[in-house]
């Protein structure tokens, strides 16, 4: 039986989303996690989980804060969290979803997690390096689950996408974003290593984050990059051998105003050092990021 004091009253404590988002990134912050599939901190990561296990939409922001959690949905939010925790799983494995460049897409192990700052060019429509209105065909190299080709396709409505990928796996997975979001029918989905199988075809933007890992780097990776299937990381000893192949193969697909669009992350000084006299374009980005060149065709 349980006592009751009068002088103080039950108090019936019900967790909120707040308080939950709270919690989890204390647990977070404490197990010294890392950051980087979508998110760059513990309180971000945190609102992502709690949200998605109380199945709330992120527009509702701050508003959700005050509304009180059931039993079942905490318990989901501590499943999650463990996982997370123990596992150094990349919350987007465990969610099935990643944002990007506005869109809410599918990802699993498959494919890496959507995270390239490619996503504000595209967002921008690569302007002012090339004229939008003049757009018509994009090539995308190593779509994984086609996050850049279906930012492409978005902001170039009248221009048609290959997306390209050497995993029949991964490829897979961008279809199915495709169908997602009813673009599907301006997408061209190829099994290719680099340019294989678009022989003859030309474009006004090629664009790509490719492997860029160099093979001491991949072994320093903290765990949660080990999730992700290697084959999208791993790239040589110095992390350039896509990189390479691309910049020699982009010239002969590139219309004569085109535009060729790479990220190539922390391998950037080793590029340099390789390439000392190509006219790399560096863009700056207003929300974070950087590691991607841009060369016109000219220069190519």
């Amino acid at each position: 039986m349980q006592v009751v004091s009068h002088r103080s009253p039950p108090q019936r404590v019900v967790a909120t989303v707040g308080e939950a988002i709270d919690r989890c990134r204390a647990a977070l912050e404490a197990a010294a996690v890392h950051f980087g599939h979508g998110t760059d901190n513990a309180r971000d990561e945190a609102a992502e989980l709690v949200f998605f296990a109380a199945g709330i939409a992120h527009a509702r922001g701050a508003r959700a804060y005050r509304n009180p959690l059931e039993p079942a949905v905490r318990r989901r939010i501590g499943r999650l969290l463990r996982r997370r925790i123990e596992q150094r799983m990349p919350l987007p494995y465990l969610t099935r979803r990643a944002f990007f460049a506005g869109m809410e897409l599918y990802v699993d192990r498959r494919v890496l997690v959507p995270r390239s700052p490619i996503a504000e060019l595209a967002a921008d429509r690569f302007a002012p390096w090339i004229a939008p209105r003049r757009v018509r065909r994009i090539l995308d190299l190593g779509t994984g689950c086609g996050a850049i080709a279906l930012a492409c396709a978005r902001a170039f409505p009248r221009a048609r996408v290959d997306a390209l990928d050497v995993s029949p796996a991964a490829l897979a997975v961008c279809r199915r974003n495709a169908r997602k979001l009813g673009l599907a029918d301006r997408l061209d989905v190829l099994q290719s290593d680099h340019f294989a199988a678009v022989a003859g075809r030309r474009y006004d933007i090629i664009v790509s984050n490719p492997p860029y890992v160099g093979r001491k780097e991949l072994r320093d990776l903290p765990p949660e990059y080990h999730h992700e299937p290697q084959i999208g990381l791993a790239a040589g000893a110095d992390g350039l051998a896509s990189v390479r192949a691309i910049l020699a193969g982009a010239g002969a697909h590139l219309d004569e105003l085109g535009i060729l669009v790479v990220e190539v992350g922390n391998t950037q000084r080793m590029l340099l050092r390789a390439f000392p006299r190509t006219r790399f374009v560096w863009p700056r980005f207003t929300i974070g990021g950087g590691g991607v060149f841009l060369l016109r065709a000219r220069d190519l």
